[in-house]
C-alpha cells in the first residue's frame, strides 16, 4: 500500500513537470514559458532538467537563442501536451458549474487600443473575475493566433475584409476613421474641395493598410486615390506623432485624433468626404484549449461595449 501512495505521489509530482515542459516547447522559450505560468526562469530550467533525469533521456538541446526537442522529446511532447490539453479541457468544464471562474487567458490587441473601450471592459472583466490570469500583448503586427498560442485576438479591419478562416470570430463593433493632417502642413496647402486634390500632397502611410484609398462624398460618389507615401510607419502611435510634425497627411482611427482636431493641433482634411469604417471583431481558435473561458470574455466585452464608441 505504502509503495502504491509513493508511486502515486511521484507520478502527480512529475505530471506538474510535464505541463512545464509543454509550456517550454508552446512558448518557445524557458523565459516565455516562466512568464506564462508565473515563476522564475531558473525554475523551468530546474524542473524540465528533474524531468529530463527522471526518464534518463534528453528531451531538448538548449542554445543562446533557440531550443531543439529531440526525437524523444518529440515523441513526449506529444503525451505531455495531450495531458495538459486534457486538464484544461475539465477546468473549462468545472468553469461552467462554477460560480467564479479559474484559469488563465492569452489576448493580442493592436497597439492603438491600449487606452480604449475595450481595454478598459478587459479591465472590468479582470476585476470581477479576479482569478483568471490574463496575458495581454499589444501590437500593431497582426499575431498568428496558432503558432503564439493566443486563446484571443482582436482584429482591426475595413468592415467586411475579415478574412475567411477556421477560425471562431464576433463582430465587437464599429468605428470611423478621418483623414488628417498636422496644423502647420494643411495652412501650407490650399484647401481640398476633392479627394483629386491631393495628388501632390505628402502621405504618412500605415505599412499594413492598402495604398489604394477609397472615399465617399455625401452624395454617395465613390473616389479611390493612391497614397503618395513618403513615409511609412508600422505603429499607429507613431504615425500619428509623425503627422503631428506636420509631415503629410494621413488616415486614422477616430479615438485617436479627435481630441488634436478639437484643440486645432490636426487638420479634419476633406470633412465631406467619408472612409469605410473599421470593424472590430474577436477571432479565437474553433477548439481553443480553454474555449468556455474564451467564450465568457468575448461576450463580456460584446456586452460592454455595445453603444459605446470603440
Amino acid at each position: 500500500m505504502y509503495f502504491i501512495i509513493l508511486v502515486f505521489g511521484t507520478m502527480i509530482n512529475y505530471l506538474r513537470h510535464m505541463s512545464v515542459f509543454a509550456s517550454v516547447v508552446d512558448e518557445g522559450s524557458f523565459r516565455a514559458a516562466a512568464k506564462t505560468l508565473g515563476i522564475a526562469p531558473s525554475r523551468v530550467s530546474e524542473t524540465v532538467s528533474d524531468l529530463e533525469q527522471y526518464l534518463n533521456v534528453t528531451l531538448m538541446h538548449r542554445t543562446t537563442r533557440k531550443l531543439f526537442l529531440t526525437n524523444e522529446g518529440k515523441k513526449f511532447y506529444a503525451y505531455a501536451a495531450e495531458i495538459t490539453r486534457n486538464a484544461e479541457a475539465g477546468l473549462n468544464e468545472l468553469n461552467v458549474l462554477s460560480q467564479e471562474s479559474i484559469g488563465s487567458l492569452k489576448i493580442a490587441l493592436p497597439a492603438f487600443l491600449a487606452s480604449s473601450t475595450i481595454s478598459t471592459a478587459i479591465a472590468e472583466f479582470a476585476r470581477q473575475h479576479p482569478k483568471v490570469s490574463l496575458t495581454l500583448t499589444y501590437s500593431d503586427q497582426v499575431m498568428d493566433i496558432l503558432e503564439e498560442g493566443l486563446d484571443l485576438s482582436i482584429r482591426v479591419v475595413r468592415v467586411g475584409l475579415l478574412e475567411d478562416s477556421s477560425m471562431m470570430s464576433r463582430k465587437l463593433g464599429e468605428s470611423g476613421r478621418l483623414l488628417v493632417a498636422g496644423k502647420k502642413y494643411a495652412e501650407g496647402r490650399q484647401i481640398p474641395k476633392h479627394p483629386s486634390d491631393l495628388k501632390d500632397w505628402d502621405w504618412l502611410r500605415f505599412q499594413s493598410r492598402p495604398s489604394a484609398i477609397e472615399l465617399i462624398s455625401t452624395t454617395g460618389e465613390s473616389v479611390t486615390i493612391q497614397e503618395n507615401a513618403s513615409i511609412s510607419l508600422n505603429s499607429s502611435e507613431a504615425l500619428k506623432h509623425f503627422t503631428l510634425q506636420n509631415l503629410g497627411v494621413t488616415i486614422l482611427p477616430v479615438h485617436l485624433v479627435e481630441d488634436l482636431i478639437d484643440s486645432g493641433e490636426l487638420v479634419h482634411v476633406l470633412p465631406e468626404w467619408k472612409l469605410r469604417p473599421l470593424g472590430y471583431y474577436a477571432v479565437w481558435p474553433d477548439k481553443s484549449r480553454r474555449e468556455n473561458l474564451t467564450l465568457l470574455l468575448v461576450r463580456f466585452l460584446a456586452k460592454e461595449v455595445k453603444g459605446h464608441p470603440l
